[in-house]
Order: structure tokens, then sequence, then C-alpha cells
């Protein structure tokens, strides 16, 4: 039999025809895959074509063929991402307040062509972005490379930050001048991409909103504050820090309700220790950055906790009630 036409282009499109039409649930015939290289004017024999799915599997894609009424029918099994690993990847992108909408919808785009056209139809019904609140830096995909980056170099970084003003403008702080901060590592809180670094004039640790961040660029100057991170678990400094926002490090008792066991559990993890006071109440030891935010989430539970010590944590929260009676009077 003659050779076929456009043989250059034969397994290109083979391939995207088998990942983009089959999957567990959709199978295409010899037939029928045929006619899809003729749609990309491509002509071959049946004969190549077996041998052409047999060369697939050397390209990553597994390929399995199964008897159905007197023919066989083809499919791709075994793709690196299975669809509910795809679903949570959506999920997660779509809940992420530092990804602006626009590029949220070029992410799930591209998550749609691990799967076929079928899956990726399951994936599409899943998204809702349009009306979330989403940050509006598009930088942030290259500042976090940037940030990585000079972690990897052991270099401090520079960038300029910002805030919104009442005129929904962007509004530098410290009159447009410089940060110089060293990196040493990155924090997903509260919906929020924080960069926690050292700096080296106040001499402490700090965090900045990633989205916030402006012309970040690396600086010559070799990282400071290897100190204070070599003792620095990441995950248990956001455990402590209430909104990424700092204050004191305290070790703070509550007196819970049973009820709310679940509530600090999910807090603090389960290693902490719930020591039973009365049939109802549990006191339990945590440690946290004592700020308004960690005295807001108290109030937030209401009846259910209250702070037993230590006295300068009580006072603190007296503070704060007292500002709030005159703020409201």
């Amino acid at each position: 039999m003659p050779k076929g036409t456009n043989q250059k282009f034969k397994l290109y499109r083979l391939a995207q025809i088998m990942l983009e039409r089959t999957d567990d649930d959709h199978y295409i015939t010899m037939p029928e895959i045929l006619t899809a290289l003729e749609e990309y004017e491509i002509t071959a024999d049946r004969k190549s074509i077996y041998n052409d799915l047999r060369d697939l599997e050397v390209l990553g894609i597994e390929v399995e063929g199964e008897p159905v009424g007197g023919r066989y029918h083809y499919h791709v099994v075994n793709r690196p991402f299975e669809l509910p690993e795809l679903k949570l990847l959506v999920d997660a992108i779509q809940s992420s307040k530092f990804i602006t909408e626009r590029k949220t919808n070029a992410l799930i785009k591209k998550l749609e062509k691990l799967v076929s056209r079928y899956e990726g139809m399951k994936l599409q019904r899943q998204v809702y972005v349009s009306g979330r609140i989403k940050t509006m830096n598009e930088s942030i995909y290259y500042t976090v490379d940037a940030i990585h980056n000079a972690i990897s170099e052991n270099r401090k970084i520079r960038f300029q930050y910002f805030q919104w003003n009442v005129k929904k403008e962007m509004e530098l702080r410290h009159d447009g001048a410089y940060y110089h901060i060293s990196p040493w590592g990155l924090s997903w809180d509260n919906e929020n991409y924080y960069l926690v670094g050292y700096d080296s004039a106040a001499g402490k640790i700090k965090h900045y909103r990633v989205d916030k961040m402006l012309h970040i660029q690396m600086s010559d100057e070799k990282r400071e504050g290897r100190e204070f991170f070599k003792k620095l678990d990441m995950a248990d400094y956001s455990k402590k820090s209430f909104g990424m926002f700092g204050g004191k490090e305290e070790k703070v008792k509550l007196l819970v309700e049973n009820r709310l066991a679940g509530v600090i559990i999910d807090r603090f993890g389960k290693d902490v220790m719930l020591i039973p006071a009365d049939e109802n109440h549990f006191t339990v030891h945590v440690d946290v950055r004592v700020s308004s935010q960690f005295l807001g989430w108290i109030i937030s539970l209401g009846e259910g906790v209250k702070i037993l010590g230590p006295d300068e944590v009580l006072n603190f929260l007296k503070e704060e009630i007292n500002r709030l009676v005159h703020q409201y009077q």
C-alpha cells in the first residue's frame, strides 16, 4: 500500500487525538482514528497505526485496546493526574485570593489539557471565578519566582510596598522607599501569600503580603538573620501568628467549652493537651503571638472560650475591650 500523506505529523496528531478524545469511559475505534487523522489531512493504513499506538508508550502515553463486538476499542490509561486530583488543584487555584481572576482562568485552562475533552468539561463545571475577591497584582507570579531565586542564591531582595487608599489607588508606603529584606520563606495564611524575612535595620523577622510588593530586585548583598531562622519552624510560626500579624509570643492558658474542642484542634493541632476542668470545660495552653487579631479570634468564640492567663495578656484584652466600648459609645 502506498505511504500516506503528512507522515511527519502522524505520531504527534495521533497522540493528540488519543489524549483529547479518550479516557477510562470514552473509547475510539480504528476507523474513527483514521477519520480523525484525515481531519488533519493525514492518511495512513491500519498496520502503521497499530505500530504507532505501541510507539506512543515511548512518549509516556499508554494506550489500551479492548475487544468489543468484533472490533477493538482504544483509550489512554494511566495519565499523570487523575480527575479527582485535578479537581483539587482547580479548587485550590479558585480559592487562592493572591491569584488574579485572569491568571486563575488561564491556569485552569492548562489543567484541562491534562485530561480528555470529556473530563475537561467536568473541570469547567466547577469554575466559579467571577465575583470572587482576587488580587489585582498580575506580577505576583514573577515576584514569587524572584523570591525563590533570591533564597536559592542566598541574596537579599529590594522592593517597594504599597497599600490601597480611599480613591482605590496604589499608594507606596514609606514614600516609595525600597525595603531591603533577607528572604527566608513564603507562607500561605488566610488566603494570602506572605514573604517571611529578616529586616536587619529593625533587627527582627517581618512578613509582607506578596501581592503588595512591587519592582522586586535581587540584591548583591548576602542574606542576614540566619541565626533567627535556624530555630524557626515556618509551619509552627504561621500557626502562632493570627493573620500573619506579629506580636510577643506567649503561652496563653484558655478555659474552653467541650463543644469547641474541634476549633482548638483545627487551629493548634492534635498535639495540644486538653485537660478536663469540669464536666463541660477543659483547659489548654497554647503558644501564640499575642495581637489584636488573636484577641478578636477569642472574642468571636463568645462565652465558649475564656483567657485565664498570663496577666499581661488579660490586661491587653481588657484594654482592647475598653477601647471598643469607648469607640462605640
